[in-house]
């Protein structure tokens, strides 16, 4: 009598993560059916739901990466901050995401509430409040949003809308660009 064969709970976990994150960078949340990410690592579509409950729940982890570590208090200026987070958002290859960084991955699919919120938690809490409190002074708040739409709207500007200018001029052409602008609004004015 021939023994089934054991799954590798671990392994297939970790390809149907993998799998999901191409999906998703691909085709968005509602252009992504489990059937297709089951079916990309040869599995049966109930196992989705065995290791993570729900859609919803793959794609929360799925599509999230630890806030880098250049956040922190470390005392370097903003712009030094801003700096490495332009390379990560909008210049670094993500390959596991189609080469997006996992917030442009979420923009894709930001129409549903669910995910709209998780986006708004993820840059609002873990970016823009440490923007904020670096910052100081009159309108921190608000100048920090204006930071996070620059990085996030290149972001935009070169991986999904593909605008010919940014999308060829390289990260050193445009580090000095942007590090004027954030030095512009790092500055508090009364």
């Amino acid at each position: 009598m021939t023994q089934p064969k054991r799954r590798d709970k671990a392994a297939t976990r970790a390809a149907l993560l993998e799998a999901a994150r191409l999906r998703f960078a691909q085709h968005g949340y509602d252009g992504t059916g489990v059937r297709d990410i089951a079916g990309d690592v040869g599995v049966d579509p109930a196992l989705v739901f065995r290791y993570f409950g729900s859609k919803d729940r793959l794609y929360g982890e799925a599509v999230n990466v630890e806030v880098p570590a250049g956040l922190g208090d470390d005392g370097r200026p903003l712009a030094h901050i801003t700096d490495a987070l332009l390379h990560d958002v909008v210049f670094a290859d993500w390959e596991q995401f189609d080469g997006e960084h996992p917030l442009l991955v979420m923009l894709r699919s930001s129409g549903r509430p669910a995910i709209r919120d998780q986006l708004r938690e993820r840059i609002c809490a873990d970016y823009l409040q440490d923007f904020a409190g670096r910052m100081g002074g009159v309108d921190a708040d608000l100048r920090a949003e204006l930071v996070g739409a620059l990085l996030l709207g290149l972001g935009v500007m070169r991986s999904l809308v593909g605008s010919p200018a940014l999308s060829d001029a390289t990260f050193e052409e445009t580090r000095t660009l942007v590090a004027r602008m954030v030095t512009a609004l790092d500055e508090d004015r009364p």
